[in-house]
């Protein structure tokens, strides 16, 4: 019998217009295999309404075409469930897709799903939410609040905010308990990276496995404004965790305590949260077609 397959359609991320996807499907998916349905999601958190739906109505794949923040949304259902999940690239950033090696080319990517090749990966918990590329506080989740209220999508936008934004960014005060350990660490930006990338090969966490049952704590402190240009090529090249501003702990469970309440982003997706964040793993909990 044939695989019923739905297709989750972010009609907005990264700026592109998704209404060519359905010839694409038509065209590269192997309809002999299986039995496809495609639908657009119309707001945030509809994938998520969408994906529960379609598991409940019996598809045994849920595909994300969008960029992290779907893929969040969709993951965060089918990890719940032993169905898979295919993923087509279509964010600013890309950062799981990345990772895990899946064509950022749209007709590729679908045409891997033909080989129903699968692997297991982590997924992290921040707060009762699961995450599956990165979470984090500080600089990045502040950028990832602006981001969301811009209408200009793509990463030519989170450029533009983050250069406006990082002189005038004030570091924080965070209390982290990691696995019983107690550290007190000021900020510019703390990263809980479950993949090693933001997105866009820019890598926090060089050596961070999507599959190890552990995340990977990324404290950067605060590095005189001078310093962007070397923060920025590392990450670029892969030797963030060289850098004496950059401190990387690898953990199965975290408490954080900060100075004030404020944003908090899951996938690229914010959030307001308060002082205190509960993190935690559920290890390889997700089927996704790679």
């Amino acid at each position: 019998m044939k695989k019923k397959i739905l297709f989750v359609v972010n009609p907005i991320s990264g700026g592109l217009n998704k209404a060519f996807i359905p010839s694409l499907v038509d065209q590269h998916l192997n309809h002999s295999i299986f039995d496809a349905e495609i639908i657009f999601s119309e707001y945030v958190g509809h994938a998520k309404i969408l994906a529960k739906n379609g598991l409940a109505s019996g598809f045994e794949i849920i595909a994300a075409v969008g960029g992290d923040g779907t893929i969040n949304e969709v993951a965060s259902e089918v990890s719940k469930t032993d169905q898979s999940m295919a993923i087509i690239p279509s964010g600013s950033g890309n950062g799981l897709a990345r990772t895990l090696k899946i064509p950022l080319k749209h007709s590729k990517a679908i045409q891997k799903i033909n080989q129903l090749k699968t692997t297991l990966i982590d997924a992290g918990v921040l707060n009762d939410q699961l995450f599956f590329n990165m979470a984090g506080m500080g600089f990045d989740a502040h950028i990832s609040a602006l981001f969301a209220k811009d209408k200009t999508r793509g990463f030519g936008g989170y450029v533009k905010s983050s250069i406006n934004e990082i002189a005038k960014y004030q570091s924080q005060d965070y209390e982290i308990v990691i696995d019983g350990q107690h550290l007190v660490e000021n900020a510019f930006m703390l990263s809980i990276a479950n993949s090693s990338q933001y997105g866009n090969n820019a890598h926090v966490s060089p050596s961070a496995s999507v599959s190890d049952g552990l995340l990977d704590v990324c404290v950067i402190k605060p590095f005189p404004l001078l310093k962007f240009p070397e923060m920025a090529y590392r990450m670029f090249a892969k030797s963030a965790d060289q850098s004496k501003y950059v401190k990387i702990i690898k953990a199965n469970e975290v408490f954080i305590k900060r100075e004030k309440a404020g944003p908090v982003h899951l996938d690229g997706e914010p959030q307001e949260m308060g002082t205190e964040i509960n993190i935690g793993i559920q290890h390889l909990s997700l089927k996704l077609i790679v």
